[in-house]
């Protein structure tokens, strides 16, 4: 088991099947947390959908097009980052992440996002990170922007969420940029 340790209380690890109950069970419990602002939740009923969420990561990851990890806080899984996709022919990668409600507010994400940034610059070599969120997801938007990525503009109705559009704010940084940080 790979594990990338960011700091006393929080790591990474590679996603696995093993994961599915804890991150179901995490899931379920901040269901309508999390439904505010992400799109899959009506599609995540029992841990088999996870299953095959985690089975769509490890195929992505043996194709070399995405790098998903658990995070974990004092040994405990609380949430789930990495790169939803990496565009080689661009050298670029795309950071999502999403963390259980009780778990907010003390940092983690803001540490995963910058781990995972060092990473894609310093061992992929890619050139560039993006991470989007919704204009209004605050929360979200604070992690680029505390990072000091770069607000590239907005997507106008770049994802439907159950019943409306939402608008997304693209967020990226230069491997120059962030190596002058």
């Amino acid at each position: 088991m790979f594990i990338h340790k960011i700091d006393d209380n929080v790591s990474l690890k590679l996603i696995e099947l093993n994961d599915a109950e804890r991150i179901f069970e995490l899931t379920d419990k901040s269901r309508n947390y999390l439904k505010e602002w992400l799109p899959w939740l009506d599609f995540t009923k029992n841990v088999e959908d996870t299953k095959d969420f985690i089975r769509g990561c490890l195929k992505g990851y043996a194709e070399n097009k995405s790098l998903n990890t658990v995070i974990l806080f004092n040994g405990e899984i609380v949430g789930v980052a990495g790169f939803n996709s990496i565009n080689w022919s661009n050298k670029t990668a795309y950071i999502g992440y999403w963390l259980g409600e009780e778990f907010q507010g003390k940092g983690i994400v803001t540490k995963v996002a910058k781990a995972l940034t060092n990473y894609a610059f310093n061992h992929l070599n890619l050139n560039k990170v993006e991470i989007r969120a919704a204009v209004e997801n605050k929360k979200s938007r604070s992690v680029p922007e505390r990072l000091g990525f770069v607000n590239e503009g907005t997507i106008r109705q770049a994802e439907w969420l159950y019943d409306h559009y939402v608008d997304h704010t693209v967020y990226g940084v230069l491997a120059s940029e962030w190596n002058e940080l």
